[in-house]
């Protein structure tokens, strides 16, 4: 699973997180966890 930094917009991998949750690259701490592909669903 990968995380995408708020501030600069680089994909950080989980092996890079580690357990403080801070970008690698900027050092900022708001880390936005990527959605997976959303299905639309008719109404009846």
């Amino acid at each position: 699973m990968s995380y995408t930094c708020f501030y600069c917009r680089k994909e950080v991998p989980d092996e890079l997180r580690g357990k403080k949750i801070r970008c690698p690259y900027c050092g900022n701490k708001v880390l936005i966890k990527e959605r997976g592909v959303t299905t639309k669903v008719s109404a009846r």
